[in-house]
């Protein structure tokens, strides 16, 4: 077996392994050998840690994701009709197109354990989509959406939400599924906070 073709089949088997049991409760042993690796230590020399492959892993998929998100983001700038909806389409639909195989609906389940962690493996650089999308969200929200931090909330719900579907998959269509889910998202992007939230956000103590 090639050293890439070992590799694969070790993402393969860690991404199986992790979206059924969990990204903490797989060992690297049951890994290597759910892979068929021939060498103990083939996992380590490919990514050194958990930490890299788990890294691996989402790279395998962001790829795509990003390209699919960068392209809807595209269009919305150079459309004058843009708003809220459409963006929340552009988080949405990305990710829910990993609905549609068994690999991809393994990584959102591990993508939506992952975004419920205190510190989560997940890289996000300069050119990543996400960061784009925030942008081009902002002036159509609510200041005090913003504030609340509504964007990433709407990032995680969706995660979540598409994670559930894939838990009962496969499904003959996700059409509604899906365009229900960013009616959703659209809602909590617009969602304008309560006069207590307000009042309660103003008597927090500034943090020092």
């Amino acid at each position: 077996m090639s050293q890439e073709g070992t590799r694969e089949r070790l993402i393969a088997a860690a991404e199986s392994l992790f979206a059924t049991q969990g990204v903490g409760a797989v060992s690297l042993r049951e890994i290597v050998r759910a892979s068929g690796a021939r060498n103990a230590t083939a996992l380590q020399y490919h990514f050194g840690d958990r930490a890299g492959l788990v890294r691996a892993l989402l790279d395998r998929h962001a790829g795509d994701i990003e390209a699919r998100r960068h392209a809807l983001l595209d269009a919305l700038e150079n459309s004058a009709a843009a708003d809220v909806r459409a963006l929340a389409s552009a988080l949405v639909l990305p990710l829910a197109a990993k609905l549609a195989d068994p690999s991809g609906r393994d990584y959102l389940r591990i993508l939506a354990e992952l975004m419920n962690q205190p510190h989560p493996l997940i890289d996000i650089g300069p050119d990543d989509s996400f960061l784009r999308w925030r942008e081009l969200a902002e002036p159509l929200l609510d200041p005090q959406a913003v504030r609340f931090h509504h964007r990433f909330l709407a990032l995680r719900f969706t995660v979540v939400e598409l994670a559930r579907r894939a838990d009962t998959a496969p499904h003959t269509d996700d059409r509604l599924f899906v365009s229900h889910l960013v009616d959703l998202v659209t809602a909590l992007l617009t969602a304008t906070p309560s006069p207590e939230t307000n009042r309660l956000a103003r008597e927090r103590p500034a943090p020092r």
